[in-house]
């Protein structure tokens, strides 16, 4: 029997909507006690000190990319699963843009298979539409029949006549639809249009690239009322149209990528290219609004988005950078210092937008920290400071703006429930 007992740890439960101070014994990945005090244990079991430290459930990442199959040399299933493992996640959910994409079921179970022996539930969304082309829906009941938790391209879809179509099919399959409100003919920049990125000399995309097309597609939602989640929403103006779609009873969730909540168009001074994103940066009216929209409930949750490239593909003049940065072991604490120590969130709505919610709008659970539950757990160090060098992080690439900055607070363990 394996026993762990941690004395006076600092228990975020968004579950039960608690934070206190307790003891906590594990024993063979469940979670035993959850007490005041605990005043007895077994002889073999390992004591810590939890003064200090925070434990909360496991972190839910929505969506992620993975460089297998079919690029390697940025990411392999076992580097994300161990850079994953190091931020506090146990479960990752991935997006299909693989090579081949994942729109079929076959690829789907290659995938599953791979890993099964990687210590952290890896998820897959399927693809909407054949090859992530957005011209042929795929087989969805096929998908859904492989184990995907929902579907989504990863990319941006215009022809509100498939949108239509795709909502149609996917509503009886009882799965999540994800949808990037992006306007392709508008999206052309690597900045939020504004005077920071007009003073760069960078080229910008207007507010309307988003909120053009998530109208739009509000509409369809509106019309047929399959459930959506939307990814990656990065202005004010996107904020407000789910606002109101919310008001209104539309059944639609929606994330924010965790890098659009610590940086704007004020910080591309540097011309990064580690800042290159898709949706591109937004201004500080844009992070500000994303900030209160998951504290109103507007959006639902943070997700990770991490997308690995290799140091020569990042290594080019901004506006030729692809767009993506790895996150998975940051962004807990950058978020931390940010939005709980600077900004003055409560831990637990931290904790919520990065663990319960994201499971909600995969129409999962994150189970409570109570006895009897599996150990789906992480152990945080709000305090610990650590360099961010190619030698300690687990991905197998570096592409992060915070590469070779010192970082207060760190993942010291993380639980993952068959691991």
């Amino acid at each position: 029997m394996t026993s762990e007992l941690l004395q006076q740890v600092r228990v975020l439960d968004p579950t039960t909507n608690t934070d206190r101070v307790a003891d906590v014994l594990i024993e063979n990945g469940a979670i035993a006690a959850v007490e005041s005090t605990i005043d007895s244990w077994s002889a073999d079991t390992q004591i810590r000190s939890g003064q200090g430290l925070i434990l909360g459930p496991g972190l839910v990442d929505l969506y992620s990319h993975s460089g297998e199959p079919g690029f390697e040399s940025r990411e392999t299933l076992e580097s994300l699963a161990q850079g994953a493992i190091a931020g506090g996640f146990t479960r990752v959910t991935l997006l299909p843009d693989t090579q081949p994409a994942l729109d079929q079921p076959e690829a789907i179970a290659a995938l599953q298979r791979r890993c099964k022996a990687l210590g952290v539930q890896i998820q897959v969304w399927g693809a909407l539409t054949l090859g992530l082309k957005g011209l042929q829906m795929s087989e969805l009941a096929d998908l859904a029949d492989a184990g995907v938790v929902g579907f989504a391209d990863g990319l941006s879809l215009n022809n509100l006549m498939l949108v239509q179509r795709v909502l149609e099919y996917a509503e009886p399959l009882g799965k999540p639809v994800g949808l990037w409100a992006c306007e392709g003919i508008l999206d052309g920049g690597v900045a939020r249009e504004g005077t920071h990125a007009l003073r760069l000399g960078l080229a910008s995309s207007p507010v309307a690239a988003e909120t053009a097309a998530l109208s739009s597609l509000l509409a369809c939602v509106a019309a047929i009322a399959t459930p959506v989640h939307f990814l990656r929403i990065s202005t004010a103006g996107g904020v407000q149209l789910l606002r109101q779609a919310k008001a209104q009873g539309l059944p639609v969730t929606a994330s924010v990528s965790w890098l659009h909540l610590l940086r704007n168009t004020t910080h591309l001074e540097s011309y990064d290219p580690n800042l290159r994103l898709a949706p591109p940066l937004g201004n500080p009216e844009d992070m500000e609004a994303l900030r209160q929209g998951l504290l109103d409930g507007t959006l639902d949750a943070i997700a990770i988005d991490h997308a690995a490239y290799t140091y020569e593909e990042k290594t080019v003049a901004f506006a030729e950078a692809p767009p993506g940065a790895i996150g998975l072991e940051l962004a807990l604490p950058l978020l931390w210092q940010a939005l709980v120590e600077e900004a003055g969130w409560s831990p637990l709505d931290l904790w919520r937008c990065l663990s319960s919610q994201p499971a909600r709008c995969l129409g999962q659970v994150v189970g409570a920290i109570a006895p009897g539950q599996p150990a789906e757990l992480a152990l945080f160090d709000p305090c610990q400071p650590w360099s961010v060098t190619e030698s300690s992080l687990r991905s197998r690439s570096s592409n992060t703006a915070w590469l070779h900055q010192t970082l207060q607070g760190r993942v010291i363990q993380t639980w993952c429930p068959g691991a």
